[in-house]
């Protein structure tokens, strides 16, 4: 069993996931005038609801809890406030997953207590009703169960925090502080449950060396961890 359930999503997914999220929010008549992406994990889908559903205005505000994969803050903070007048207008908050709910419900009080819209409804892609504190407006995928869902534009941000992880643990629990690729491409399949390709692999371990967590020795063509 992995450490952290973790599922590998494909574009293909977010395209299918957003289009069926569309036609809910047709289906309920709700007709928003400017859909508002929370930053990050919002951007791609707030665009492609804009696509289905036909709206023009998309704007942005960074909203976040997570900020490192699978592990959270203790709460959600809101990054560079702005305000717009928003009166007349009927808003869409979009993000991609509501784990905690901290952030979009963060964003869409913001947006709501100062933009002052006519209406302000939320949506997201996914919803992890067991942990949620919020419940999204409009969502497509109710998640029973907590998983880590690694989306196709936080590939490489989650696989070096994930091999990080990883070998900070395994230091902790067992002493070890060397490690040949094979042996962390095959202790990230076992960790997580994935397998993220060697392409992106090779890059995140490349972030790590360039951040100085880990150090690379071409003699013995082993990664140690710099403890």
């Amino acid at each position: 069993m992995p450490r952290v359930k973790t599922k590998l999503v494909s574009w293909e997914e977010i395209v299918d996931w957003s289009m069926h999220l569309a036609d809910i929010i047709i289906r309920d008549n709700y007709r928003p005038d400017l859909l508002v992406a929370v930053s990050r994990g919002g951007f791609v889908p707030a665009r492609l609801l804009c696509d289905f559903l036909g709206v023009e205005n998309l704007m942005s505000i960074q909203s976040q809890h997570w900020t490192e994969a699978a592990k959270a803050e203790e709460r959600a903070i809101l990054k560079f406030p702005y305000n717009i007048d928003a009166s007349g207008l009927r808003i869409l908050v979009v993000d991609d997953i509501v784990d905690t709910g901290e952030t979009l419900a963060l964003a869409r009080n913001y947006i709501r207590d100062h933009w002052r819209p006519l209406e302000a409804k939320t949506a997201a892609l996914q919803w992890i009703s067991p942990v949620a504190k919020f419940k999204p407006d409009y969502y497509y995928i109710e998640v029973k169960e907590w998983i880590w869902f690694q989306y196709p534009w936080t590939r490489l941000e989650d696989t070096y925090q994930f091999i990080k992880r990883m070998l900070t643990e395994t230091y902790k629990e067992t002493g070890k502080t060397e490690w040949t690729y094979e042996e962390i491409v095959g202790g990230f399949r076992e960790w997580y449950g994935i397998d993220v390709g060697d392409e992106y692999y090779k890059r995140a371990l490349k972030v790590l060396v360039e951040k100085g967590i880990i150090t690379y020795s071409e003699n013995t063509k082993k990664y140690k961890i710099v403890v």
